[in-house]
């Protein structure tokens, strides 16, 4: 006798419903907080990249079709309209590969949800709660579905941020917009159809065009849902649906188990370095064998290879020899640990086109190599340095920084604001921007707080 088949659940209703009814007062204060850490992030890495040059060249594209300034492109004096300056500071947000990282999908949650978010507040009357509570449901329901087609989706080569990212800015704008629940599963329907982005983008400025869709896409069907633009009745889990399209084996369970009571935002982490997150234990260990004194003390010509142990995952994203930009570096191994070693330091500076160019990096980087080992964890690695006469320094770390087992402070992460708004050199003035985001909750204007972020003419 045949088994018998597991009913599927309803998840597109279900997400809808939570969209269109889930409460303020029903959000725990450490999900509130964490929706503020992740903003802080956000307006961080915003800041860091807004005169970055695929900032100036998608703003010359994007703002020639403009013919509105309803909002603000972070660190920059020009507005935009609510669907450009969407685009344009999601794709802000991404440009470093400095963002925010879901645990275990690897979706960057807040760059496609929140620029909807604040995009949305300065065009409508917003208080700060409303802001925080769309913001919060939005990054939940992306983070949800991102965990049903995982790790299949992007072992495929979808852009999982890009792709799921939609759901979370149709969701969010859907909760600000007041949409009911079959509007709001409208608005998932339309944004199932405009779900787009790939792996083989990394490390090139195409993949800000799937960022960017994503925020903007998701805003737009939940304007044609407002207008009551139909859809289909199961865009999620449907037979010819997002998740069975997307992936080979989609758990929907994942998607709607405990809806509303236990929280992704709470599984979300922040970098200390801009690169593939993937990097962070090789790069800890790399800082750490590069204070030892013995290492000091000899000459890295006369290293003759560098190990870096981990799972497959590791050298399937980061083996990338002979890069040649910056955006590159941020998804190389061949340069992280060359880097890393040599300049005892992993910042935005080390991942720059100036970094990349050096020829001693470079030739050092040709000397790493891979060992896969799956009994390590996603989040392990070890860092062998070998010298010509036999000597050997080795790292292991097995809970990098920023992870969820040691996650950044408070205070780590109103740092990282600091650093990266002097790199972007906006003239942003940090403090005010900071009080701003810990008290957003008790906003009447949430609209307002982009006033603090707007750069200089």
């Amino acid at each position: 006798m045949s088994p018998v088949a597991k009913a599927v659940p309803n998840v597109s209703r279900q997400l809808a419903k939570f969209t269109a009814e889930f409460e303020w007062n029903d959000v725990p204060e450490q999900v509130r907080h964490e929706a503020k850490r992740s903003l802080l992030n956000y307006f961080a890495t915003a800041l860091s990249a807004c005169y970055d040059p695929t900032i100036e060249k998608a703003l010359r594209v994007y703002g020639a079709f403009s013919n509105s300034q309803q909002a603000t492109i972070i660190g920059r004096a020009e507005r935009m309209d609510v669907l450009t300056a969407a685009a344009l500071n999601t794709i802000g947000a991404n440009v470093f590969d400095f963002d925010d990282t879901h645990i275990p999908t690897i979706i960057h949650p807040t760059a496609p949800v929140a620029s909807p978010v604040f995009a949305w507040a300065q065009a409508r009357a917003v208080t700060g709660a409303e802001a925080l509570l769309s913001f919060i449901v939005g990054a939940e329901v992306e983070c949800r579905i991102g965990n049903g087609v995982s790790p299949g989706h992007y072992a495929r080569g979808w852009h999982i941020t890009s792709t799921c990212g939609v759901f979370g800015a149709a969701c969010a704008s859907a909760r600000l917009l007041g949409l009911t629940e079959q509007q709001s599963l409208w608005a998932l329907g339309s944004a199932s159809v405009q779900a787009g982005g790939l792996v083989e983008s990394l490390g090139t400025m195409a993949k800000s065009v799937s960022m960017g869709n994503a925020a903007r896409n998701g805003m737009i069907a939940a304007l044609l849902a407002q207008q009551n633009f139909d859809g289909p009745k199961a865009p999620i889990e449907g037979v010819r649906g997002f998740m069975p399209v997307t992936c080979d084996a989609p758990d929907f369970d994942a998607v709607v188990s405990d809806l509303g009571r236990r929280w992704e935002l709470l599984q979300n982490t922040y970098k200390p370095y801009p690169c593939g997150v993937v990097l962070n234990p090789v790069i800890d260990a790399c800082l750490d064998i590069a204070s030892d004194a013995q290492f000091v003390q000899r000459s890295v010509q006369n290293i003759s290879r560098i190990e870096l142990v981990g799972r497959p995952l590791l050298k399937q994203r980061t083996d990338r020899p002979g890069i040649r930009t910056g955006r590159e570096s941020q998804v190389s191994a061949q340069h992280a640990v060359p880097v890393s070693l040599v300049r005892g330091r992993a910042g935005l500076a080390e991942f720059s086109d100036e970094a990349v160019a050096d020829p001693a990096l470079q030739a050092l980087g040709q000397k790493v190599c891979f060992i896969e080992d799956s009994a390590y964890g996603v989040e392990a690695a070890t860092v062998r340095v070998h010298w010509a006469d036999g000597f050997v320094l080795s790292r292991t770390v097995e809970v990098p920084q920023g992870s969820t087992g040691k996650p950044l402070t408070d205070a780590q992460i109103e740092e990282k604001l600091r650093a990266l708004c002097s790199y972007g050199k906006s003239g942003v003035q940090v403090e005010p921007l900071i009080d701003a985001v810990w008290s957003l909750d008790r906003a009447r204007d949430a609209g307002a707080l982009m006033a603090l972020v707007s750069g200089k003419a």
